[in-house]
């Protein structure tokens, strides 16, 4: 199948990223999430099982796939173990949370 690219929209704000995907028609199991290293890659496929039967009246099973789609994006600062995703009304909505960097805790010294 040809790889066709969905329309994306980022936003960001101090604390995160957000990523919303516009997947209309596609089941929340069709759409695959994965991370390597600083790469975010969404990918989704869309096949439907057909039932046809031969001269015999054998059911044969066919998939035909609709098409596949794959983007990916650079999550660089990113705080992967804390990405949320959700999937409704034909959109995905990814949540991708800055990393904040510690800042070095100051104390005071006592003077002696």
């Amino acid at each position: 199948g040809n790889l066709q690219e969905f329309r994306t929209d980022v936003s960001e704000d101090d604390t995160s990223y957000q990523i919303s995907a516009e997947l209309p028609g596609f089941k929340k199991e069709e759409i695959n999430l994965d991370v390597e290293g600083d790469c975010l890659t969404i990918s989704a496929q869309h096949s439907e099982e057909n039932e046809e039967s031969d001269e015999k009246k054998n059911y044969i099973k066919r998939e035909r796939f609709y098409g596949s789609y794959s983007r990916s994006f650079d999550i660089t600062g990113v705080d992967v173990d804390a990405i949320k995703a959700e999937y409704a009304d034909g959109i995905l909505k990814i949540d991708l949370p800055k990393v904040i960097p510690v800042a070095p805790a100051s104390r005071k010294l006592e003077i002696q």
